[in-house]
């Protein structure tokens, strides 16, 4: 399987709002620390909402809270500086990515639907945990694994126990779905190709022979038999 790597994208971080993304941005910009009037002063904020937003920054991580060093009489300011690094969470496109790269591939080769096979081959291999060389895999093990390894990308797979003939592998989620519809043929061919790969890293007695696509609203149906 996939070990340690994260095979899904994460979920989006919650929004700071805009009043907070503004302050964080102010202290990311500033030459040195701020304190809470210079921040109020900058973004037009009372000063109590810009404590509140300094603190709160603070307490999510992105800001971090110091006392003025100074040598003048009085009381020294409590300052805030951002912590190098961090940035707002902005929004993500990777849909339209996938669209674009998809697109691209159905109009500019020759054989999308092969290249995106073997595309999905080569990365259902590198996505596999290889069997050690004396290690032989049977058909139960190699399905549970394969559907391992659908699980953790999001196919939601549901695998019937398997018998003499084929193995029929529900995927009761695509997580590419909405490129899916526009690009059938290349976006299953990568996911057939994805099944190949992996049994063929494992050395199964298995092989992914088709996949039935959309049997359903939200259904897929993969086909895996005794290899040739």
């Amino acid at each position: 399987m996939a070990g340690e790597r994260s095979l899904s994208d994460p979920a989006p971080a919650a929004a700071l709002g805009e009043s907070r993304s503004r302050v964080l941005e102010l202290l990311h910009a500033a030459a040195g620390p701020l304190g809470v009037q210079d921040v109020a002063a900058r973004t037009g904020l009372h000063p109590n909402t810009a404590r509140f937003h300094l603190d709160g920054l603070v307490g999510q991580g992105y800001a971090e809270r110091a006392t003025e060093d100074r040598d003048q009489p009085g009381r020294p300011r409590t300052v805030y500086r951002a912590v190098a690094g961090t940035v707002t969470a902005g929004r993500r496109s990777y849909r339209l990515l996938a669209e674009i790269l998809t697109t691209l591939v159905a109009d500019s080769v020759a054989q999308p639907e092969r290249l995106a096979r073997e595309a999905g081959r080569t990365w259902g291999e590198y996505l596999t945990e290889r069997p050690a060389p004396s290690e032989r895999v049977d058909r139960s093990e190699a399905t549970r694994r394969l559907v391992d390894v659908l699980a953790e990308i999001g196919f939601a797979p549901r695998a019937q126990a398997p018998g003499d003939g084929d193995v029929p592998i529900e995927l009761r989620n695509c997580p590419f779905r909405e490129v899916a519809e526009r690009h059938q043929s290349v976006v299953c061919s990568l996911h057939l190709g994805l099944m190949q790969g992996s049994l063929e890293a494992m050395r199964a007695p298995l092989e992914a022979g088709r996949l039935e696509p959309f049997v359903e609203p939200s259904l897929c149906l993969a086909h895996v038999g005794p290899a040739a």
